[in-house]
């Protein structure tokens, strides 16, 4: 009698002892739920970057373009653009660093200060500056007649209109195996608008410029591949001389992020290649260690956009061409 009742008491003080322990447990569970865990996040640090991926579209062309012609082994490639070509047509140029990233026979057919849109919405015989801009380029390109083009180069000063020119017309497109396209910040800068929805080919909109010009390339020489570079990040300068990112500041038509949206979707809607440099390759946060001012490239922000496109050229080399 005595065993059982031994036993019974054991029993009883092991279950106290669950029970104890099991309120224990939830108790400091408890406290330490309301103590809460240690954060990294500090209120008064502001992150400086962002991760965001860049927005290329890498189109390869349809075989069926290039039926019956005949490749001669060469990867020859005419660059058309502004600033961040004839800035430097040296060995420190764009068109020459990317013939050594490639062994491409390059061509610069860049215009300095030109840019995507037309001044103005239809052809304006007192304004021919607009021969150097994409759309009439391309025109020219195109219908194989450059005399407007060489007539507006004839009236300026500085001879590199004259040579891109000269350069276009000497030209046999027939060995032409791609056309790169890039253009800097201007037509934000310059406040072109970013496109008339009412009215997609309007030549004095961004994306009218664009979309004329791809289209004039893609008719005449349906066999040349076309890769857009877009533009890289740029500032502009307010009415008191102070800088502005142009990754936020609308200047009427949107911020750069905007027109680099619009550049990706006429690309993308006419089958063509495009590089986003605005985020994949000077951005807001590295701008300073490849721009020379708020929107001139430096040597090192030439090479840096020739290693960007070389390496797609280099990768897919066949599909290039």
């Amino acid at each position: 009698m005595k065993e059982k009742k031994n036993l019974f008491l054991n029993w009883n003080i092991i279950l106290l002892g669950a029970i104890f322990i099991i309120a224990a447990v939830a108790i400091i569970k408890l406290i330490v739920w309301n103590i809460g865990t240690r954060s990294d996040y500090d209120p008064n640090n502001l992150a400086e970057g962002y991760d965001i991926e860049a927005l290329d579209t890498i189109i390869p062309l349809s075989a069926s373009k290039l039926e019956g012609r005949e490749d001669d082994g060469v990867t020859t490639i005419l660059c058309l653009g502004n600033n961040p070509l004839t800035d430097d047509t040296g060995s420190n140029g764009f068109t020459s660093l990317l013939a050594a990233k490639t062994g491409a026979t390059v061509y610069n057919g860049g215009f300095p200060d030109s840019g995507i849109g037309a001044k103005y919405s239809s052809y304006n015989e007192g304004y021919p500056r607009d021969n150097f801009n994409l759309p009439y380029v391309a025109k020219s390109i195109g219908n194989k007649d450059f005399s407007a083009l060489k007539s507006a180069a004839a009236a300026e000063q500085d001879e590199k209109y004259m040579q891109a020119a000269e350069t276009l017309e000497s030209i046999d497109y027939d060995k032409i195996d791609i056309i790169v396209i890039m253009y800097d910040a201007i037509d934000y800068l310059e406040r072109v608008p970013s496109d008339n929805p009412n009215d997609p080919y309007e030549l004095s909109t961004y994306t009218g410029g664009l979309r004329n010009a791809l289209e004039a390339i893609q008719e005449a020489y349906p066999y040349i591949r076309i890769f857009v570079m877009s533009h890289t990040y740029a500032q502009s300068i307010d009415e008191n001389g102070n800088y502005q990112s142009g990754g936020t500041v609308d200047l009427g038509n949107g911020a750069l992020p905007h027109y680099l949206v619009k550049e990706v979707d006429v690309a993308i809607s006419c089958g063509v290649s495009i590089i986003d440099n605005y985020y994949g390759t000077i951005n807001e946060d590295n701008y300073r260690d490849y721009m020379s001012d708020y929107i001139h490239l430096s040597d090192k922000g030439r090479a840096a956009l020739a290693d960007r496109l070389a390496e797609v050229i280099n990768t897919g080399h066949s599909s290039a061409k």
